[in-house]
């Protein structure tokens, strides 16, 4: 097992008639918080948001590979949005965890949107990050784009090495940062990859989002992100009714590692706050 899931319990479950590798951190543990459920960014890996998950130190969280991401095996039949929203909530009951905090990632954001409207009584909070409405989005640069289309990002450490601060943003510091980051990921399977491109396919939150989604929300944008332009954010916040925008100056794609210190305490203190504030408000009812 990779160091960085030293601090995890890393299982294979039977969820929904799927098989796929799960880790949980500190679900045995008593907390004040709710446990934090993840969905990572498309081809990714548990690893690569691993630290997130210890630096988040006062409560428990969950993150699963995809199909075909990771060591979960290759989906035989597609899934969407819907679907995998059924079979995370589907997780939860199996780990006996009846309400969380949701966070989402790019691709992970939308599945972050789609499973807090769907399973809206057991959302808490939402935190978004680098992500967007999914198909009414503003696109990237071109050049990023066409980088992001090609699957050498994840197999060729070459090919991700000479295109990352393209891809990613300049804010990662020096080329041995950006090797620690690689060796955490590991290359989706062909169908695994292609499934999960289809699944987002002509989905988009937009309009169901001023309705739907009534949890206090959080979004995250970096304002260098040249695969999600800080743009997207700014449209979310104007459809979310009860959201706040936090922009990393100088941020990129990934200002989780460029911005880190920064971007725990943003997404701690919009958490662990939202209770105090509850707490506050009930207070001054009595």
């Amino acid at each position: 097992m990779s160091d960085v899931l030293k601090d995890a319990v890393v299982s294979m479950q039977q969820v929904g008639g799927r098989t796929l590798r799960v880790a949980t951190w500190r679900l045995d543990e008593k907390s004040d918080h709710l446990p934090v459920l993840f969905f990572n960014g498309i081809g990714a890996n548990i690893e690569a948001v691993a630290p997130l998950a210890d630096a988040l130190s006062e409560r428990g969280f969950i993150m699963f590979d995809m199909p075909g991401v990771g060591e979960s095996p290759d989906p035989t039949i597609p899934y969407n949005p819907f679907t995998m929203s059924w079979t995370a909530s589907k997780l939860l009951d199996q780990l006996g965890i009846d309400d969380v905090d949701v966070m989402g990632i790019s691709w992970g954001g939308g599945m972050a949107q789609h499973f807090a409207m769907q399973h809206a009584a057991r959302t808490r909070r939402l935190v978004l990050i680098a992500t967007s409405a999914g198909m009414l989005m503003m696109p990237g640069s071109p050049k990023a784009l066409t980088k992001m289309a090609n699957p050498r990002r994840y197999i060729d450490t070459d090919y991700m090495l000479k295109n990352f601060e393209t891809l990613y943003g300049e804010g990662l510091g020096k080329s041995k940062g950006k090797k620690g980051h690689m060796s955490l990921l590991k290359p989706p399977s062909p169908r695994g990859y292609m499934y999960q491109l289809m699944c987002m396919l002509g989905w988009t939150s937009a309009p169901a989002l001023p309705f739907l989604l009534k949890q206090k929300t959080l979004i995250m944008m970096g304002d260098d992100d040249a695969i999600v332009p800080l743009t997207n954010g700014k449209f979310l916040s104007m459809l979310i009714p009860n959201s706040e925008l936090v922009v990393m100056e100088g941020g990129g794609h990934l200002f989780l590692l460029s911005h880190k210190e920064e971007s725990v305490k943003a997404i701690r203190g919009f958490l662990n706050g939202t209770a105090a504030d509850a707490e506050s408000n009930e207070a001054q009812a009595a």
